[in-house]
Parts: structure tokens; C-alpha cells; sequence
């Protein structure tokens, strides 16, 4: 098949290739993704588009994106889909799409307790920090759970704010110290930077992920295998935002359509390949249930990454109060019951774990990272215990 733009020729190096193709009895839907378009005009976007291809036994095909660039559609289409069946007419053919109302709606009132449960953060004195490691450049410091690693508002207590007046940094500016981040629930070690030099080589080791972080967790359940990997990729997940899920064809396709000025490009970005590498250290008993004790190495540190797939292979983390048992998210990682493997946490389980931690800290605990100092070119290795 050829797909034409009415301004082909002007466009031809923007032509995309094809991501993820969908067939069903009446049509066939090919996802395109695009590459960043360095050239396009200024007023443009100058994010990835994503871009629908409607198509049968069409030698034509109508462009149309959510962020609807006019190199690609003419005249501008921001909510409708074009769909040419093959047999049937177009009212017999049925696609769920997501509802930009909803969405906002659902976003508003989640982001009002996220920013309540932010102002709970604690407050930590400067000389309490906990100082795994410190030189002219950087800095390690072990967070416990319940402090939030930055911000989100200036009123809110948080690790930098004690970090930045215990040691400062070069630039005098606080944002200038992050380089990487735990939640809130999350307790281990954090790298802050100290210097400008330090502040560019930790962002290039993490971009290209020279550094090797391992958590520990507690999970619900017994896993039965010694060792593994969970690969499965992440989106923004609309049924629930602002929270991620395991990314699936259909919940792809229920994006067609949507405005990137009503939903947010976040929303909208392609799935985000996700991989994790774990290992069990122990099978114990909590209160009379099974729970494994597990290292996981986060290979591709996406949001939320660790919860979702342990949510999604049957087992969430002791403690999780989004993922877990009865969860603001969705439940599994947002996968089906039948989907997750024979050795899941059954739901009862989960519900007399969560009972037995109720009021406690999540199970998950930064245990060790591992990078080649930023300037000194030493190579470097923290450690630290965790608490449950």
C-alpha cells in the first residue's frame, strides 16, 4: 500500500514508518510514529507525533494526529476517525475511544490528593540527614519513607530542601542538585549533585543508563521461580490518570482521536519499553500469609515502573496502596485476571496482608547503586539495609 499526503513531496523525509499494525474483519489499522521534525515551522509542536492510517482497499490514506501538525492534514482533524471498511459500512463498525471530559475530570480530582498526601511529607533537620557518601561533586544520602525527594510545592518539607542547606551547591540553586528521584513511600539512596560538572556527567550516566540501581521488596505471595525478567511496556493509563499500567493494543487504540490540549502530551506518548530483572532472596510468612523478599534491578527506571510489574505478574508490593489490593490504579497492572501467571497472590491473600501493614510504610527500599563518579572517573558502589 502507498500512503500519500496532500504535500508528499515537501514531507517525504517525515514520511513515517509503520509501529504496530491492528487487523479485525473490516479494516485494518496501522499505527505511525515520527521522529522529532528538527526543520518543521516554529510554531510547531516539536514532539513525536502519533498518526492514524485508516485504511482497506484505499490508494489514498487521510492523515490524523492528535497533535495535528499541518504538514500532514488538510484541512485540521483533532477528534474524528476515518474509517474505510472493506465490506461493511462504516455504523457496524465499533471502536472504543476514550473521553477527553472524563479524563480531565478523573485528573482533577486525583491530582487534589496527591497534592494532599505531598503536604504530609516529613520534615527532616539538616543534621539528621543520613550521609552514605560526600566529596566536593556529590552527594548519597539514605531517604526514609514518608519524604518526599523534591517538592512539589515550596510549602512542602522535603530531602532537598535539607540537602541544599547542609552542603549547597555551586550554582546556589537547589533544582540544580537532582538528578534522579524516589516516591515518597520509597526509602534508600539518592544521588544529589554538587557542582555543574557533577550535575551534567550523573544526567548523561542516567540518560544513558550507566547506573545500576537494585530495590528490595517485600511482594504478596510466593513467586516460585528463583530468577527472571518482567517485560512488559508502560502508558499513561487514561482510565486512571495520572497513574501508568501495562500498555495493551486495545488501550492503544482507545487514544485515537484525543487533543493533545485537553488530555496532556504525556497522555499521548508512545508505550515505553519497560524491563526488570528480579531475584528471589527469601520466602517468608507476614501475619500468617506467604510474601517474597525480592531484588529488583530496574533496567529502564520508568514511573512507577517497579509497582506495575509486580503488580502485573500477580504479585503487588506489601504496602502499596495505589497498585495493590484495592488500589487507586488499576488492579494487575491493569491486565486481566486470566492474564497473570498460575502462582499469583490470590485477592484474599492480598486483603490479609494489607491488613496486617495497614497505617505501614510500602515494602520497597533503594538498596544499593553503582556509577562511575561523574569527574573523578572512580568507580562507585553504595549499599544500604532496609528497614522492614
Amino acid at each position: 500500500h502507498k500512503f500519500k499526503s496532500r504535500n508528499q513531496t515537501a514531507n517525504r523525509r517525515y514520511m513515517p514508518t509503520p509501529r504496530r499494525t491492528f487487523k479485525t474483519e473490516s479494516k485494518q489499522i496501522i499505527l505511525f510514529s515520527t521522529a522529532t521534525m528538527k526543520s518543521q515551522p516554529k510554531h510547531q509542536s516539536k514532539m513525536p507525533l502519533l498518526s492514524v492510517a485508516l485504511m482497506a482497499s484505499v490508494q489514498h490514506a487521510m492523515w490524523i494526529s492528535p497533535y495535528c501538525a499541518s504538514a500532514f492534514v488538510q484541512p485540521k482533524i483533532t477528534s474524528r476517525i476515518i474509517v474505510q471498511p472493506k465490506d461493511t459500512p462504516p455504523s457496524s463498525t465499533a471502536i472504543f475511544l476514550a473521553d477527553s471530559s472524563d479524563i480531565q475530570a478523573k485528573l482533577k480530582q486525583q491530582m487534589a490528593k496527591l497534592q494532599e498526601r505531598d503536604r504530609s511529607s516529613h520534615s527532616i533537620a539538616p543534621d539528621d540527614l543520613n550521609v552514605v557518601y560526600e566529596d566536593e561533586h556529590i552527594v548519597v544520602v539514605n531517604k526514609p519513607s514518608g519524604v518526599l525527594t523534591v517538592p512539589t510545592n515550596p510549602t512542602n518539607p522535603s530531602l532537598i530542601q535539607a540537602v541544599y542547606a547542609r552542603f549547597g551547591c555551586e550554582s546556589n540553586r537547589m533544582d540544580k542538585m537532582v538528578v534522579h528521584r524516589l516516591g515518597m513511600d520509597t526509602s534508600g539512596l539518592v544521588v544529589f549533585a554538587r557542582t555543574n560538572a557533577a550535575l551534567r556527567g550523573m544526567n548523561a550516566l542516567f540518560r544513558t543508563r550507566k547506573v545500576t540501581r537494585k530495590y528490595e521488596a517485600l511482594v504478596c505471595g510466593k513467586i516460585e521461580q528463583d530468577a527472571g525478567s518482567i517485560d512488559l511496556p508502560l502508558m499513561r493509563d487514561y482510565e486512571n490518570p495520572p497513574f501508568m499500567r501495562v500498555s495493551t493494543d486495545e488501550h492503544q487504540r482507545a487514544l485515537i482521536g484525543l487533543d493533545v490540549d485537553e488530555v496532556g502530551k504525556k497522555l499521548l506518548e508512545s508505550p515505553k519499553d519497560s524491563l526488570t530483572k528480579f531475584e528471589v532472596v527469601s520466602r517468608e510468612d507476614l501475619g500468617g500469609s506467604d510474601v517474597t523478599r525480592l531484588l529488583l534491578t530496574s533496567i529502564t527506571g520508568r514511573t512507577h515502573q517497579l509497582n506495575v510489574h509486580c503488580a502485573a505478574i500477580g504479585h503487588p508490593i506489601v504496602g502499596d496502596s495505589v497498585y495493590g489490593c484495592n488500589g487507586e490504579a488499576a488492579a494487575n497492572g491493569g491486565l486481566d485476571e486470566a492474564d497473570l501467571p498460575a502462582d499469583k497472590a490470590s485477592v484474599e491473600l492480598q486483603q490479609a496482608i494489607a491488613g496486617v501493614v495497614a497505617g505501614k510504610p510500602m515494602c520497597v527500599h533503594a538498596k544499593s547503586i553503582s556509577f562511575r563518579h561523574p569527574v573523578t572517573k572512580e568507580d562507585l558502589s553504595f549499599e544500604s539495609d532496609a528497614s522492614f
